[in-house]
């Protein structure tokens, strides 16, 4: 299998249905990364059981001990998928993440199992730089936001694969095995991706006179650090993740304590109120982008905005439901119009960094989503429950995950309003033609 890139940008192997043969792949890359992830949070109970571990220790293991590998590891892995054969890091990263979910299931305590969450932030923080910006050179400007759309399925559906199977799993085999048995399926997806995929040629599709070669990494931190519309869609980004993280980790636990249901149940139904959810809401985010951004590209910024305080109307009346199925109702409904707003981003952000940026540029946009939504999201909510614990009980992690979201909402509104405004003072419509 060849490694060097297809030099022609109209070779067929990596045009018509191939590059949604490879867009699949990446999407279920995407979705063992966020499963593996977020296996932990339907097995939160029955961890907090064993250990006798604080709501605010499982924010740590689900939050810090991830993220603080993930974010840090993300930056050389960044750089090399910038000068390097992407495909293989993607490979490579898939398998040894995989690995070390697995290792989650042999923890003995807090320390082991926050060792083996580190593990799984390794590999997971090698992967989405090199992933995005392979997508970048298979789809065109304008289908890049329906790639993207459909990219963002991966989390959608991983969010459901670690609800439904983690649950299942520790159901059938226990919490261990649920662990094990999840590490499975990405080594075969490492094989396919080594095996498979062609490396497209770099920066194809970029405006003319765009830079290909890699700079300095002086050079490049400075480039990107200066530049608004990035760093505007990168922070705004960081904001309005929490939301997705609090939803993605807490609501499992959530259900438990408020609802007479089993992990089983909360698994299932809560897992197909994602997919209820997370299935229409990526692609519709993506085809509506591409239509808006013909008529003005700061709906890149404009539209993951109104989306970010918008879903939380919904998430409120789920929360505040006494009834299991208008929970599950509007809880759908909230995801449903959260994830819309992940493709504007995803490629919004390729769009306003030069081709040998862009992933590098996808690093430093995922250390502040996971350093902000993750770990300190997790962590504050996780808090703020065991806080409100005395005086709310049962429903005070509700409460908590309400509040932050409601914030989180607000701060990316204003944030994304800024970043619509610097697309034309900074000069980027005039780059990509649209001014």
């Amino acid at each position: 299998m060849a490694s060097s890139p297809d030099q022609s940008a109209d070779s067929p192997k990596t045009k018509g249905i191939y590059r949604w043969y490879v867009l699949a792949l990446l999407t279920l890359t995407s979705l063992f990364s966020v499963a593996d992830r977020l296996v932990f949070s339907i097995l939160l109970e029955d961890i907090k059981a064993e250990f006798a571990f604080s709501d605010f220790e499982l924010g740590l293991l689900g939050g810090l001990a991830f993220t603080a590998t993930y974010v840090l590891i993300g930056f050389p892995a960044a750089r090399l998928a910038d000068r390097s054969v992407r495909k293989n890091i993607i490979a490579a990263a898939i398998t040894f993440w995989s690995v070390m979910t697995a290792m989650c299931g042999a923890a003995v305590g807090f320390f082991t199992l926050f060792l083996a969450r580190t593990g799984v932030g390794v590999g997971e923080g090698c992967s989405g730089p090199a992933s995005q910006s392979l997508i970048a050179d298979y789809f065109r400007r304008e289908e890049l936001a329906k790639a993207m759309g459909f990219l963002t399925w991966g989390a959608t559906l991983g969010t459901v694969t670690g609800l439904m199977a983690g649950g299942l799993l520790a159901e059938a085999f226990g919490w261990r095995w649920a662990f094990v048995l999840m590490g499975v399926p990405g080594v075969i997806i490492g094989a396919l991706l080594y095996l498979t995929v062609r490396e497209p040629q770099r920066g194809r599709y970029a405006p003319v006179g765009a830079s290909i070669e890699q700079t300095s990494l002086k050079e490049t931190i400075s480039s990107l650090v200066g530049n608004r519309v990035f760093m505007g869609l990168s922070v705004g980004w960081a904001a309005q993740i929490m939301i997705g993280y609090a939803l993605a980790f807490w609501m499992a636990a959530v259900m438990l304590r408020n609802f007479d249901v089993s992990t089983g149940d909360v698994a299932i139904y809560l897992g197909l109120a994602f997919l209820i959810g997370g299935i229409p809401g990526p692609v519709m985010g993506g085809y509506l982008t591409d239509w808006l951004t013909r008529i003005d590209e700061r709906w890149r910024a404009w539209l993951p905005g109104a989306v970010s305080l918008f879903c939380v109307l919904p998430l409120g009346f789920s929360l505040a439901s006494g009834s299991f199925w208008l929970f599950l109702g509007f809880f759908a409904l909230a995801y449903g119009i959260y994830v819309a707003s992940q493709a504007p981003i995803l490629s919004g952000v390729q769009n306003a960094v030069e081709p040998s940026q862009r992933g590098f540029a996808v690093a430093i946009a995922l250390f502040f989503n996971n350093l902000i939504g993750q770990a300190l999201g997790l962590a504050v909510i996780g808090w703020v429950s065991d806080w409100l614990q005395p005086s709310y009980g049962a429903i005070s992690l509700g409460i908590a995950v309400f509040a932050v979201c409601l914030v989180s909402g607000v701060l990316a509104m204003g944030i994304f309003a800024w970043t619509a405004g610097q697309m034309r003072s900074s000069g980027y419509l005039t780059k990509l033609g649209r001014d």
